[in-house]
């Protein structure tokens, strides 16, 4: 290659990666700062990045568009016919309206009749409805999925925060016992069984380590943001008990659920298919004027008039209502599923969440208190030579138990919670 030629491809591949950097820049914007993220943050995150809920915005386009078809009359056909042409005569000399042809024009327009397009505009605006609400549904979900990513991501740094303090304790216990042991206040064969316990302490934390990567990876998914960007941190607190007693109007919110409305949108959908599956019978009459010409002088040029009305000698659309009716009859059962599922989801929110509330409650009230009273009581006692190095060790065993088993109390009520809000949400705007 020669040098002019290396000098154009190097130009011409310069031009193509300044005009191609705007367009990557827009597909894959930069992912925000997520060191430090609120629920509240995390949430509008997801709304506005993740892809499935992007995906559901632009399945409502697409039902809007089948609107316009819908909506639409039929457009007018026009024909233009040449007959009468001889091959052995020719078609004569002169101009062209005194060629040896027969020409036709002839303009045709279909009217529907029986109410067809308000019919099927009608099935496509209730099918619109039915997508915009599957939006809002998909949000449910999606606020649902995050608020759960997110407080498992909280519990996630919890249990890493007491594992690290654990194995603190653990090792400063461990200075403690060793000093005594070279006094002779303490058998070899205890400072032993404390390393091993310093040791688990340890793993613990590592694994807490790689529980909290995963989380941080769990939710990034949700935020659609690339797993070199997931140091995200949790700073919300938990959430505060709230009372959850009053259910009375449980069925009103169900039916104001995005899944339930959307479902109540393609029935009446499916009516309205059906109603145009009856109207097919309606004749649809077809009407054409005609203007043609036959050579000579204008006394040739003559006018009509054409009706066209279809005959249902054979077939009377029998197939497209029993299939109109199956549709509806689906849609009914479709309808009624929702509503059960919806129904049993919230009344299955509750209880869990009213479970969640005693378990977080007395764990936050009764459980850790004393644990964390027992546990200083032995740590004080081994320290100053009033205890054994195993009834620190067990005490201390306890505590971690009781810390870890609370931060999962927490984060099941956070869930529970979660559940329970978006069990009962309404559409937006209502």
């Amino acid at each position: 290659m020669s040098k002019s030629s290396k000098a154009l491809t190097a130009a011409a591949l310069a031009v193509a990666w300044l005009t191609a950097g705007p367009v990557l820049a827009q597909s894959a914007p930069p992912a925000p700062a997520l060191s430090g993220l609120s629920l509240q943050q995390a949430l509008a995150l997801a709304q506005e990045r993740n892809p499935d809920l992007r995906l559901s915005a632009i399945a409502v386009r697409n039902a809007e568009a089948a609107v316009l078809s819908a909506s639409a009359a039929p457009n007018p056909t026009l024909s233009i016919q040449s007959s009468s042409i001889n091959p052995r005569t020719g078609v004569g000399s002169g101009g062209l309206r005194d060629k040896n042809i027969d020409t036709t024009v002839r303009l045709d327009q279909l009217i529907e009749r029986g109410g067809k397009r308000e019919l099927r505009t009608e099935n496509a605006r209730r099918l619109v409805e039915a997508s915009r609400l599957d939006v809002n549904d998909t949000r449910r979900q999606l606020t649902l999925a995050t608020s759960e990513a997110y407080y498992d991501l909280l519990a996630a740094q919890e249990r890493l925060a007491v594992t690290q303090e654990t194995t603190q304790l653990f090792d400063s216990t461990l200075e403690a016992a060793q000093r005594r042991r070279k006094a002779g206040d303490i058998a070899g064969a205890d400072v032993e069984r404390l390393q091993v316990d310093v040791l688990r302490a340890r793993n613990d934390a590592r694994l807490a380590q790689a529980d909290l990567a995963r989380a941080q990876l769990a939710l990034a998914q949700l935020l659609n943001v690339c797993c070199d960007t997931a140091g995200i941190r949790a700073t919300d607190p938990w959430p505060g008990f709230e009372a959850s007693d009053n259910v009375a109007d449980i069925d009103r919110l169900i039916e104001q659920r995005p899944d339930v409305r959307a479902a109540q949108a393609r029935l009446e959908a499916a009516q309205a298919a059906r109603q145009l599956a009856l109207a097919s019978r309606t004749r649809d009459v077809s009407v054409g004027v005609q203007f043609e010409h036959a050579p000579g002088d204008n006394a040739n040029n003559t006018y009509g008039l054409a009706v066209q009305i279809p005959l249902f000698v054979r077939y009377n659309f029998e197939g497209e209502i029993r299939s109109a009716e199956a549709n509806l009859d689906t849609a009914r059962e479709v309808l009624d599923k929702t509503r059960i599922v919806a129904r049993n989801d919230a009344s299955r929110a509750l209880q869990d969440l009213q479970a969640a509330a005693d378990r977080a409650r007395r764990f936050e009230q009764e459980l850790l208190v004393a644990a964390k009273k027992s546990a200083d009581a032995a740590e004080f006692g081994f320290r100053n030579g009033a205890s054994a190095v195993m009834d620190v060790l067990d005490a201390r065993r306890t505590y971690r138990a009781t810390q870890l088993d609370a931060v999962t109390a927490r984060a099941d009520y956070a869930r529970a919670l979660s559940a329970w809000r978006t069990a009962v949400m309404k559409e937006e705007g209502k």
